[in-house]
Order: structure tokens, then sequence, then C-alpha cells
């Protein structure tokens, strides 16, 4: 193994001379992105704000150094919080005991990274794909409305019962909305609008988090004159991430087991989705396995840094590639840019009010509905709406890996029973002369004694059933002795397919008839030659091209019949 591959940054390393500036430029524009962003996630996650920036100092670096993506930052994400949150919370609140919530957490990112490390060094990069758009769009919306809802407590100013449910958390607020703080309200509802409106300033429109936590901060201070109610997040540590061994717990890794396998796809889904759409912009290839490694050494490593779960990120890494980044030293800048700030002005950051951050946050769950998505999904198919519709209620009604596998799993199913029923186009000739299929033309017409098929898809164990019943159905009519596959649409076959296309193959042959292949691909003869499946069917019914094949077949036709016949379908015919 080379050390490239070992080492991906000693690919990238050689090109700072020439990008440093730009990749400074981004890197500088990512800490002020992040600031907000770590203490709104980590409050989405149950913890103390400055857990959000360890994650985003400690990650951010070692998924940059071992990464294959030049643009993708990694570090705490929406959905990586409401997830853990969801995880640990059904074992222990941090309101209940802050300090074992938080050891759950750090354990549960050791955890994740692990099982990420195992996917990418066992090459499982290609697992990502059984994911359906409609499951990431329909978890991703579901995930939106519980970090929207969950806030709901910091914009009523209303103390809603921990562990609550979606559905309680709306019959709580609706029952008890005569206990709204009015003073809390304004503030929330104040940063939100903020938020919105300095988006719409041109210059400024990327720092309308940062910006608008700070002016609602301040609105809060100034009325907190009024009322004792507006709570701050209170004191944030000036200091690095401590070096701190996870605790191993094996109970408490059992218990966490499926919550970490449930995170882990959801990372690598986001970070791979997220480094191939910015990748095809910026032209770079990619490759899933190191991203894979990458993570899951990125969460590995900082988890003994006090670091929580992370992920990359889409905001952050949008922002990352519009501000010109040109290789990963722009994240290492933004860690290091974040480091600085926390060591010399998180003494202010004890100022930021739960309300304005409530706001903040309720805009975060907004954005992770995708509307536009959404409405394509409805337009598009019915079958990924229902994906979509299920992995979303499942979020909000379910357990989030409960909801993330239902999707995965229906998203499957249709898609098995979607190749479990290939379509059979039947050929004939029109009037110009050419083969077409004749639901295209209905002034094509067929041979009497030869049908041509074309199957579109594979011939395996979950398709034979289906392709059986067609097969059946043409040879109890009894109409035509031979049919000529045209194979091209056949991507390949199993050995349950290969048993069956045999003794189909034997039982036509037996009438006094034939089946035969046009153009099958190699990978589909693979299977029948190392099976002994293309002796027992025959080489000689095998064919390149369709003229030879048709050729072949004719001096098997009865003559009989073509004397007799007016289509003349063939130039042999003629």
């Amino acid at each position: 193994m080379s050390l490239k591959k070992l080492f991906p940054f000693l690919t990238w390393l050689p090109l700072v001379k020439q990008t440093w500036k730009d990749d400074f430029i981004a890197g500088i524009t990512g800490t002020i992105i992040v600031i907000p962003q770590a203490v709104a996630f980590a409050m989405i996650a149950g913890l103390p704000p400055v857990y959000g920036f360890y994650t985003a100092m400690i990650s951010p670096i070692i998924a940059a150094i071992f990464g294959s993506s030049y643009h993708l930052i990694s570090g705490p994400t929406t959905t990586g919080s409401i997830v853990l949150f969801a995880v640990i919370s059904k074992f222990i609140t941090p309101e209940s005991d802050l300090e074992a919530f938080i050891s759950l957490a750090i354990l549960l990112s050791f955890m994740t990274g692990v099982i990420k490390l195992l996917m990418g060094v066992a090459k499982m990069g290609k697992l990502v794909n059984f994911v359906s758009y409609s499951v990431v769009i329909g978890f991703s919306a579901g995930a939106g409305v519980l970090i929207g809802f969950k806030q709901l407590k910091h914009v009523f100013g209303i103390d809603v019962p921990q562990g609550s449910s979606f559905y309680q958390i709306i019959a709580y607020i609706v029952s008890h909305i005569e206990d709204t703080n009015i003073y809390v309200f304004i503030v929330a509802i104040g940063t939100l609008l903020l938020a919105i409106l300095i988006k719409k300033i041109k210059y400024i429109s990327r720092l309308n988090m940062l910006l608008a936590m700070i002016l609602g901060s301040l609105l809060a201070l100034f009325l907190g004159r009024f009322t004792q109610g507006i709570e701050t997040i209170g004191h944030v540590p000036s200091n690095l991430p401590p070096f701190k061994i996870p605790d191993f717990n094996f109970e408490n890794m059992r218990m966490l087991t499926s919550g970490a396998i449930t995170l882990a796809l959801i990372g690598l889904v986001e970070a791979v989705s997220i480094s191939r759409v910015i990748a095809l912009q910026s032209q770079q290839k990619l490759n899933n396995n190191q991203e894979f490694i990458s993570q899951g050494l990125s969460n590995i490593v900082s988890s003994f840094f006090s670091s929580y779960v992370s992920s990359g990120s889409f905001s952050r890494s949008g922002v990352n590639y519009q501000a010109g980044a040109r290789t990963p030293l722009s994240a290492i800048i933004s860690a290091i840019g974040l480091v600085i700030v926390v060591l010399f002005f998180a003494t202010y950051a004890s100022y930021l009010a739960k309300p304005a951050m409530g706001g903040i946050i309720l805009l975060v769950g907004y954005n992770l509905i995708n509307f536009h998505h959404i409405k394509q999904i409805i337009k598009s198919s019915k079958r990924e709406f229902v994906v979509l519709a299920f992995t979303l209620l499942g979020t909000l009604f379910l357990e989030l890996d409960i909801a993330l596998f239902l999707g995965i799993l229906i998203s499957l199913f249709f898609y098995l029973e979607k190749t479990s029923n290939p379509n059979i186009a039947v050929f004939g000739k029109n009037y110009q002369d050419k083969f077409i299929n004749i639901i295209r033309d209905e002034t094509s017409k067929e041979c009497p004694q030869l049908k041509m098929i074309r199957v579109d898809g594979s011939i395996y164990f979950g398709a034979v059933e289906g392709i059986s019943n067609y097969f059946s159905d043409l040879y109890k009519e009894d109409k035509q002795q031979h049919l000529l596959i045209l194979s091209n649409g056949i991507n390949f076959i199993d050995v349950a397919g290969a048993e069956w296309l045999t003794q189909e193959v034997l039982k036509w042959q037996k009438r006094g008839g034939g089946i035969y292949f046009v153009g099958l691909k190699l990978i589909s003869q693979d299977i029948l030659k190392n099976g002994g499946f293309l002796d027992k069917i025959g080489e000689e019914n095998f064919f390149k091209n369709k003229n030879t094949a048709v050729s072949t077949i004719f001096k098997k036709l009865d003559k009989n019949i073509c004397q007799n016949c007016d289509i003349k379908l063939f130039d042999e015919c003629k």
C-alpha cells in the first residue's frame, strides 16, 4: 500500500503553496459560520455549548487529514445531534444526571467511529447507495420538525417535561399556553425574524445566525430588567478540549450499540452525499471507502478529547466551497480559528440567551425541510412518496433508528418488487421495415413461427417467478414454436435464474422448438458457463447479432407454414 493511500493528505499537501491564500479566507469564513452552529447543535444534543466547540475543533482536522474530499467540513451536525439526544435520553436525561449524559455521549461517539472505520476498512462504501434519496429527504424533514418542536420550551418559556414525544410537546404547550413568558417569546421570535431579515442582506447574509444570535441576546439583556425568566447558556470554559479516555463500560456499550449503528449510517450518508454534491461541481474524484475511514477516525480520535459524534456538515461544506477553498487546509484553518475564539472570547458566550438560541434552532430545523425536493418526489413517483412519508412520520412517532431502518426497508421492498417484474417487450416489423416494440407501432407484425422479445431486467431469484409466468403463458398458447430473446437488457443472471432458464429452454426444445439468445452480456454468460448451464442449453443457441440469429433459426422453421405466410417478415422469407 502506498503512503498516499494510507495518508491521503500527502496528495494535496504539495498544492498548499499555491492555494493557501484561498484556503485561509475560506477557513476564516468557516470559523465565523461554525460558532453559532456549534452552540445550537450542542443544545439540540442536550450538551453544554462547549462540547459543540470541542467537536468543531478536533473532528474537522482528523477528517481533513484522512478524507478524500477537498471541501467536506466535518463537525457537529443537526441530525447527528438530534439522534444522539434521542438515543441517550431513553436511558438518562441531561436534567437528571448531566455528567452521566455527557459520558454516554462521548462513548457513543467512539462506538460510532469504530463502526464507520470498520465499514471503510471492509470497503463497504457502496452500502450508502442502499439508503435512497427519499429516505434521506424524509428523515431530514422529520428531524427538522422534531428539532423545532423540542425548542418550543425555550420559545414560550414553558417548562415542558423532559423526554416528551412530538405529540406530547404539542399537547403540553397547548394546555399551558397561558403560562407563556411574553419576554422570552419576544426574544425568541425577534431573533428568528432577525436571522431571516439579515439573510436577505447580500454582504452579511452568511453571518445571519451569528448576528441574529448576538442581537437577540442583547435584546434579552435589555428585557431582563423587567423579568427574571430569561435564561442564558451559562459559563463556557475558555480552554482547549481536555484529553479524557471514554468510559468503556460494557453494559453501556451494549445499551448504545443500536444507536451507534444508526448514527454511523446517518453520518456516512450525510458525509458521502455532501461530498458527491460538491464533487459534481469541483470535478473531484472521490473514494467512498476513504470517507468512511476518515469519518471513523474523526469520531474515534475526537472522543478522546471530550467531543461528541460528528459528520459532514451540509451548510459549512457548501460555504467552504463557495468561499473558494481548494484543499482540506481550509477545514484545518477553520478549526484553529475556533480554538483562538474559544481561548480569548469564550467569556462573552456566557451571555447568549437560551430563547435567542431557541429562535436560531427553529430556523435550523426549518432549513432541514427540503420543500423543493419533497414537491419533486410527490410529483415524480407515488412509491417514492410513500417511502418519504413513512420515514418522515416514523421520525415523529417512532424511535429515530426504527424510522430510518423502516424507510430503508420500504424503499428496498419497492426496488425488489420492481425488479422482480421486469418489463418484457414484444418486437415486430413495421411498414418502414424496422423492428420495433409492437406497443409503439400498431402496424407492426410478428412472425407466426418465431416470437421476438426483449427482457429489460436481470434474471435473478426474485424475478424468476414473474418471468416464468410470462413464459408459461407463451408455452400454453402454443402459437410460436421458437422464441428469440433480445438479451442486451439482461444485466445479470444468478444461479436460480440460470437453473430456471435451462429448464425452460429444454422444455421448448422437447416440443420441437427452441429458445435463443442474442446480445447476452458477458457478465450474464459467466454464471451459465461456470455452472455448466451453457452446455445444457447449447452454445449454438447464443448469437452476437440479430441477423445471424434470424438466419440460423429460419432454417428450423416449418417451410409449409412459410409458403402460406403473407407477412414475409425476414429477408430470408423473401
